[in-house]
């Protein structure tokens, strides 16, 4: 990478990054119906499937890991947690790349350099070298994520957005769910190196169709690369109350997903259910459920606006949280699907909300939230599984149900200004 490259950029306000080139306008940004508008979602569908697919393709291993390798569930996840990690720490000169060199080229090189990578993780000797591996996948991949979110704010009609993330988010369910069955299932039977092999396969087919289907970008603006522009404007983003909480809510929606999904595999075949490796791999078929929320998000946040779909979200987490502490398998898994309901639907309507408030900066707006998202992952794995090697599962349930009474906190907060500021105005 060149020095220039390494440093971040946002446009100015007299050049915003977002604003359209003088051949296109507003009108004809991608709308439903249209034949752009549905390969712009098929192929942010499948960059979420391969994103997805690289960055939790251990967490279905897991438990395989800690048996080959004499790992405690805790130093298994750091496997997980790497690579979400990585990616944080990539996402804001990711974000400068592609202001600079635009949303689809970026997005097209961060996959297949993700999958490159990918396809060495089956040769690492030890945990550290598999750690390493896993944190400069993260990096890489930090390409894809914020800039999609930017992409579709551009490209997509503003009252198409919400519906567009959630597909996108969707794509995201069935790459995590993919990657996790595809890597459970192989390593079953043929061991840990086989599983994370044949994820590296299923990103690379994901990555191709999104190269195939995504329409040219024609509301973008290169913009020069410029650190102290990208400092001006990551200030305004966290001057914003409005994003910060934003970016509180989707770290801490994830801390409680990454606390439960890395641990379930090892619950399911301890006491009392005793379920085989292949099974308990089977768990993320749950992901399902995070698909049809994630589509359904927009259609809540319509309903209820966006405060209520995030205390529909937050209500559903905890209920989900509670029930998995039953000891029977059923209340278990009826959990981890209000769990998975919960999160997809929480995240949808937290990611959406960003892209609509950001007015200049979106790829960067867009960046802070998943720095946040992603160490929400981190912070959450890595204490769920220690807290679930020190007291078993209702201690890694403990960590989300914390996460969700400060996300009720953040919320509440947000719905109390909200009505200070209609009080003030109707007395105005």
């Amino acid at each position: 990478m060149q020095p220039s490259d390494t440093r971040a950029s946002v446009t100015s306000p007299d050049a915003p990054a977002t604003a359209p080139s003088p051949t296109a306008t507003a009108d004809d940004r991608h709308r439903p119906g249209q034949r752009a508008f549905r390969r712009a979602n098929l192929a942010l569908f499948a960059a979420g499937v391969a994103t997805f697919v690289l960055l939790y393709s251990t967490q279905g291993l897991l438990p395989v890991l800690s048996a080959d390798l004499d790992l405690t569930p805790g130093q298994a996840s750091w496997t997980a947690s790497a690579a979400t990690l990585g990616l944080a720490l990539g996402l804001l000169p990711a974000s400068a790349l592609s202001d600079r060199h635009g949303r689809t080229a970026v997005m097209t090189a961060s996959t297949l350099a993700a999958s490159a990578l990918a396809l060495a993780l089956p040769f690492a000797p030890d945990l550290t070298t598999l750690v390493t591996l896993r944190v400069l996948q993260g990096v890489v991949l930090a390409g894809l994520p914020a800039t999609a979110m930017a992409y579709l704010a551009e490209e997509v009609h503003p009252s198409a957005l919400p519906s567009a993330m959630g597909l996108y988010v969707a794509g995201n369910s069935i790459g995590g769910m993919g990657g996790r069955l595809l890597s459970g299932w192989t390593a079953a039977g043929l061991g840990w190196r086989w599983g994370l092999a044949a994820s590296a396969v299923l990103a690379l087919l994901a990555t191709l169709a999104f190269r195939l289907l995504i329409p040219a970008a024609r509301h973008f603006t290169p913009a020069p690369v410029d650190a102290r522009a990208l400092a001006r404007t990551v200030g305004r983003h966290l001057r914003n109350p409005l994003l910060v909480r934003l970016y509180a809510l989707g770290m801490l929606f994830m801390a409680v997903f990454g606390a439960v999904y890395n641990t379930v595999g090892y619950r399911l075949i301890a006491a009392p259910f005793h379920l085989p490796e292949s099974i308990a791999a089977s768990i993320f078929v749950v992901y399902l459920v995070g698909t049809g929320t994630s589509a359904a998000a927009g259609r809540l946040s319509g309903r209820l606006g966006r405060r209520g779909a995030l205390y529909v979200s937050i209500g559903v987490t905890a209920a989900g949280l509670l029930l998995s502490l039953a000891g029977s398998l059923l209340c278990a898994l009826l959990g981890l699907v209000l769990i998975t309901a919960g999160f997809f639907a929480g995240h949808a309507t937290a990611s959406s909300a960003v892209g609509r408030t950001a007015t200049e900066g979106r790829a960067q707006a867009s960046a802070l939230y998943l720095i946040a998202y992603y160490l929400g992952n981190s912070l959450g794995g890595t204490l769920g599984a220690d807290a679930y090697h020190a007291t078993g599962w209702p201690g890694a349930a403990t960590v989300g149900l914390v996460a969700m009474a400060l996300a009720t906190a953040v919320t509440l907060h947000a719905t109390r200004r909200a009505h200070t500021a209609r009080r003030t105005v109707a007395n105005a």
